[in-house]
């Protein structure tokens, strides 16, 4: 059974934007993907089968409304997910970071228009495909759910943030929440010292928080003086104690909201 599906979804792919060849078992989002359960030889299967899309910092990956004959898993770099109201106004819906799915099986239209922020690499499979490969792989299927379960919490979390938190708060749990993702890529437990890489600007910041971009600036320049965090470059900053950071968040140690 599976060779003939390996064989009918080869068929099917069509090497569009092939950037590399890595193999799954050396990628870095290899224990927080779709495929964070699969064992050696699914993954070879998928690996004979995958391709690679990458995307510059504001291109467009996909469009609300289109048709998606793909489904992803993001390698590197961060995009944002936004929807237009009918007026023409834009809001920032969510971020896709590293291990994060784009697209939904039997879904084949988009729900959100994806925009690269940063340069983006995505792992990629024909929509058809993959709806076999969960057929034939239930692993598949049971991280998906728990990825989109995931998913659901935060996007719980994140209404309780931009409706109850104040405006330092939202900047500290933005800034804790990138913290304890980029420590899950490396397998460490978020803590101490931590050095991270902010995905967005703070223009873009402001949008996903519901705040102007002076508060946003203000905001970062109080944390600053407090020495909550040190800022390096642009984008980088130190966070001198992640605990400190989490206090002044509103949430707990675990990252959820204390009551």
């Amino acid at each position: 059974m599976r060779t003939r599906t390996l064989t009918q979804i080869k068929q099917d792919i069509a090497p569009i934007d092939v950037i590399g060849g890595a193999r799954c078992d050396e990628c870095p989002i290899r224990y927080r993907a779709v495929c964070a359960h699969c064992n050696a030889d699914e993954l070879s299967y998928l690996e004979s089968i995958k391709f690679y899309r990458s995307f510059e910092p504001g291109q467009a990956i996909v469009w609300a409304g289109d048709r998606m004959d793909f489904v992803a898993s993001v390698v590197t770099g961060v995009a944002n997910l936004t929807q237009t109201l009918e007026d023409g106004r834009t809001q920032m819906v969510g971020l896709l970071l590293p291990s994060d799915f784009l697209g939904r099986p039997g879904r084949e239209r988009a729900a959100y228009t994806a925009v690269a922020t940063s340069r983006v690499v995505l792992c990629c499979f024909r929509r058809k495909p993959f709806d076999d490969m969960m057929r034939e792989m239930p692993q598949l299927s049971h991280r998906l759910l728990e990825m989109t379960l995931d998913e659901l919490d935060a996007a719980r979390e994140w209404m309780l943030l931009l409706g109850r938190k104040t405006a330092r708060e939202k900047i500290a749990s933005f800034i804790t929440i990138i913290a304890r993702r980029e420590a899950a890529l490396l397998k460490r437990l978020p803590g101490g010292r931590m050095q991270i890489e902010l995905p967005l600007t703070r223009e873009a910041m402001a949008d996903y928080l519901g705040l102007t971009l002076e508060t946003v600036s203000r905001q970062i320049s109080a944390l600053k003086r407090d020495g909550l965090i040190q800022l390096q470059g642009k984008r980088g900053v130190l966070l001198p104690d992640f605990a400190r950071l989490v206090d002044e968040s509103g949430d707990d140690a675990d990252g959820g909201w204390i009551s």
